[in-house]
């Protein structure tokens, strides 16, 4: 599909790329590192998510008809298409996100993982059976799909997240309306090209573009099932409460402030590299970035030297250009957003020790440097509400217990790391810590696909985490069948459990 600053996207539905007959509005969707127009996206409305509703509703009979294994091999195809686009589809991510292209074809490849372990279903969605739970009567659970799902996604991981919820759903049997967000549309519409190419029943997967009336349409709909939703900690809330309101499975994931715990014991050059890795990557814009360390007892005076001058050392640009290390955020509202957290944090008392405020690699792009606060005190804000930028708070603990005090008392769960080579200390840590994504020596503690993505707390509500045999619970309702025939001629049976 070829994209010009002047094209007005289409939705996909029905299995055809459709005008949004109901925008009221566009976006230009702008890379972030220049400032450049893209495209256009609509602002769609309630008919047009109607419309696609109605498409996944009439194809569900006959996707749920066609065999686990053939769905399957429908996901081994789409991998192969992804795999075929995958630099493509990278620079694509990186162009409306701004993300560096080492960090996009990280993404990438972890969106084409999704879709492997989606591969598995013939497998992660077989049931459980046992024979004779009383005389000549034999008990069996199965799996069927919810029906129609929807997802709504952020604009931090453009191929990622969407496929954190997509392969998974179809898998399963059900069929699919997604919302991507509208300030980073166009690397899904290359997903959905392959999609189309795959020969699925129309309507089975859908993408419809908007904003605010869109989310609430989905939220609101009574032709929708259930809903997956990632963003910030408010608006997972009123996604959840609203959607359970109107019966809908739901779950919602939301934001973080990890917190990365560095002992005296560490290995301090590979510890560095994980904190650079966790704070700056994307631009600190992922919901598992490392936007906290707590450094305990000598490690303080061990660890920021070196961290500084390492960050420092980051080089800024376009996330095209091989050579850099940090892109852009996501637009200059964001860019301006970073940089009064940063003077926030000043003025309540941290201590500047490396200020990225400056940073500007184009006059037109929304560039915020590495920057690292010390001093840090657990009550500042800047160290309790999410940044979502290259910003990293410092906190000193005098021991272990301190620390994770410090790590607990935060009202999100994320993920958290602990950087030592004490198994004794490691032990503790994961056992008394409160976040569901525990990392050791790992910056970035999210886990591969066929584990759940587990956020605790303020960071997720719901009962069902994305992906892992998680996606397979949620995309799949239990049926249980209690069964005895009387022409078996093994006697007539009672329905008791024998002692």
């Amino acid at each position: 599909m070829a994209l010009t600053a002047t094209r007005l996207l289409d939705n996909y539905i029905d299995g055809e790329w459709t005008p949004a007959g109901a925008a009221t509005d566009v976006l230009d969707v702008t890379n972030p590192a220049t400032g450049e127009a893209l495209a256009r996206v609509p602002l769609s409305g309630g008919a047009d998510l109607d419309a696609a509703v109605r498409a996944a509703r009439n194809a569900l009979p006959e996707w749920r008809a066609v065999s686990a294994i053939a769905r399957a091999r429908k996901l081994f195809e789409l991998r192969e298409r992804l795999v075929a686009r995958q630099e493509e589809l990278a620079r694509s991510v990186t162009t409306e996100m701004g993300k560096t292209l080492v960090d996009a074809r990280a993404e990438v490849a972890r969106m084409i993982e999704m879709v492997e372990a989606a591969c598995a279903i013939p497998t992660t969605m077989q049931g459980r059976v046992l024979e004779d739970v009383s005389r000549n009567i034999d008990a069996e659970t199965v799996r069927q799909p919810v029906g129609v799902c929807a997802a709504i996604v952020p604009f931090n991981f453009p191929a990622m997240v969407p496929f954190w919820f997509l392969p998974f759903a179809i898998a399963c049997g059900n069929t699919f309306v997604l919302k991507p967000s509208e300030q980073v549309p166009l690397t899904q519409h290359l997903a959905f090209e392959e999609l189309d190419a795959l020969g699925l029943p129309p309507g089975v997967v859908n993408l419809v573009n908007g904003g605010r009336e869109v989310v609430e349409g989905i939220l609101d709909h009574p032709g929708i099932d259930a809903v997956s939703f990632v963003g910030s900690a408010p608006v997972a809330r009123i996604v959840y409460e609203r959607a359970a309101k109107a019966g809908k499975r739901v779950q919602a994931l939301g934001g973080a402030k990890n917190h990365m715990v560095v002992m005296p014991d560490a290995v301090i050059d590979k510890t560095v590299e994980g904190i650079i890795g966790s704070a700056f990557g994307a631009a600190g814009q992922r919901c598992m970035a490392g936007s906290v360390v707590v450094t305990v007892g000598d490690a303080h005076e061990q660890l920021i030297p070196p961290l500084v001058e390492a960050s420092r050392a980051l080089r800024v640009g376009d996330g095209l250009e091989e050579s850099s290390d940090v892109g852009p955020v996501i637009s200059c509202a964001a860019r301006d957003r970073v940089r009064d957290w940063i003077s926030r944090g000043e003025a309540s008392g941290a201590r500047v020790v490396l200020d990225g405020r400056g940073a500007s690699a184009d006059p037109n792009g929304s560039y915020v440097g590495p920057t690292i606060l010390d001093d840090v005190r657990p009550e500042m804000d800047i160290a309790k509400e999410e940044v979502f930028g290259p910003v990293l708070c410092v906190i000193r603990a005098p021991t272990l217990d301190e620390a994770i005090g410090v790590v607990n008392r935060s009202r999100f769960g994320n993920g958290t790391s602990i950087f030592t080579e004490s198994g004794a200390s490691v032990r503790r840590y994961r056992h008394e810590v409160q976040a569901g994504m525990v990392g050791v020596n790992i910056g970035v503690a999210a886990p591969v696909a066929f584990f759940p993505f587990s956020g605790w707390k303020d960071s997720f509500l719901g009962d069902l985490h994305a992906h892992g045999t998680d996606a397979v619970d949620f995309y799949t309702r239990k049926k249980t069948v209690t069964s005895r025939w009387f022409s078996s001629g093994q006697g007539s049976g009672t329905y008791f459990v024998e002692r």
